[in-house]
């Protein structure tokens, strides 16, 4: 049992495909070696728009589906097939009843390429040549419905839409849905493929994108004093979510415990966070309550800090205050600094990255911060940066450690404010 009293859910597989690269393996490589993703856009669309720059994923999903199946699916549904289909098979293809398989998948904005697309055909071709696949295309559930067909999952799909927090309150529904016993596997994450005019040109009217346009790579740079917004990302990610009962029985390889998850809802505006930051720092005390963990025991925070003005420290302050005199041992890192912002899909990927920093013991650096915000008293990892156990048991009897806990924070539009907590996963000796 966990230390909340409930089931433990653990993570037994992971999938991604990112601006960085088309698998775990190779995202994880690139974000080590401190890799941005970003990159001057040459489409026709581009010249209008005062941002030109973006990072597209590295591998084409189209290419890794299959022709025949991406016809049928917006480019946003594709790349979270591709996840999911990795982190499935990550986690060894379980064998588990249908009915206790669940699906909680979502994106931030849905298939918006579809929907554009769509309309394009309606004006200038009539209705009769719009693609029978439309709606399924365009709808914000089409991923998790896709996955649940690709894997006969039957206890449900779900597509949790709370903006850019929208893949990790589909990881935190995905623990609750195991808890409550509904299911003992969920194949759980976020994916976004918004990389288009509309999107562009929305966010800039907004003032929210950085124009760095002569400098890609050095565009996206959280917490430094020359940041001018965020740069838009595409890709997914999906984490394979376990009941631990499950997981031991089928000798399952075990990443991590999904140990907690804390909301929050600002009710302050509708497009910018509190400036008090208390439901950023309440969703990150309540994952932490959740998931029974001190804040001596967190050692590495993957930030939301997508390399807004207002934004960034914001979030450092509400991790200060969180963590208190704790805050000291624990290095934070953006890794949105060489993704971008994948807005539906970021808190998956970034899961994926804070649950690899605590298997490897080795926090990812947050590139292009040369001169760090006043604002910002905690410490930024600017380089891989090692991570090793701080906390000891509470009796002090033999100094052993506590599990390393490491934080995920993902924040939305309307508000929203997640936080997701995982720790080493340590066997109990027979």
């Amino acid at each position: 049992m966990s230390s909340n009293g409930r089931g433990s859910v653990v993570v037994t597989g992971m999938g991604a495909t990112t601006p960085l690269g088309g698998d775990v393996a190779s995202t994880w490589s690139a974000m080590l070696a401190g890799t941005s993703g970003v990159r001057r856009l040459t489409a026709d669309w581009v010249s209008s728009l005062p941002v030109k720059i973006a990072a597209p994923a590295a591998v084409d999903p189209v290419s890794v589906v299959g022709r025949v199946q991406a016809r049928r699916m917006d480019r946003c549904e594709q790349f979270a097939l591709v996840a999911a289909r990795e982190a499935w098979a990550d986690a060894g293809a379980p064998t588990v009843d249908p009915w206790r398989l669940g699906v909680a998948v979502a994106s931030g904005i849905g298939g918006i390429g579809s929907t554009l697309s769509a309309y394009d055909t309606l004006r200038d071709k009539g209705w009769e040549r719009i693609s029978p696949y439309t709606v399924p295309m365009l709808m914000p559930n089409g991923a998790a419905g896709w996955i649940s067909i690709e894997f006969g999952a039957r206890a449900g799909a779900h597509a949790l839409v709370s903006a850019c927090a929208s893949g990790a309150e589909s990881i935190a529904y995905g623990i609750d849905m195991i808890r409550s016993g509904r299911a003992d596997v969920v194949v759980a994450g976020g994916a976004e493929a918004a990389i288009m005019a509309l999107n562009v040109g929305a966010f800039a009217v907004m003032r929210a994108m950085s124009t760095r346009n002569d400098e890609p790579e050095r565009a996206s740079r959280p917490f430094d004093k020359g940041r001018d917004g965020f740069v838009l990302g595409e890709g997914a990610g999906v984490v394979v979510l376990e009941s631990l009962s499950h997981a031991l029985a089928r000798g399952a390889r075990i990443y991590a415990v999904a140990a907690g998850a804390g909301y929050s809802s600002d009710a302050f505006h509708i497009s910018h966070g509190a400036p008090d930051g208390a439901g950023v720092r309440f969703a990150m005390s309540a994952a932490l309550r959740d998931a029974g963990v001190s804040p001596s025991q967190v050692v590495h925070i993957n930030a939301h800090a997508t390399s807004t003005p207002e934004g960034d420290p914001l979030e450092a302050r509400a991790i200060a205050d969180a963590l208190g005199s704790s805050a000291a041992g624990c290095v934070v890192t953006s890794t949105k600094s060489m993704t971008g912002h994948l807005l539906g899909g970021a808190g998956a990927v970034e899961t994926v990255a804070a649950i690899k920093a605590l298997t490897e013991r080795v926090a990812p650096p947050t590139i292009n911060l040369e001169d760090i915000d006043d604002e910002v008293t905690i410490e930024i990892a600017t380089c891989a940066h090692p991570l090793a156990p701080r906390a000891k048991s509470a009796d002090g009897a033999n100094g052993e450690a506590l599990p390393m806990a490491v934080l995920n924070n993902a924040f939305g539009f309307g508000g929203h404010n997640v936080t997701l907590a995982f720790t080493e996963f340590i066997p109990q000796e027979a």
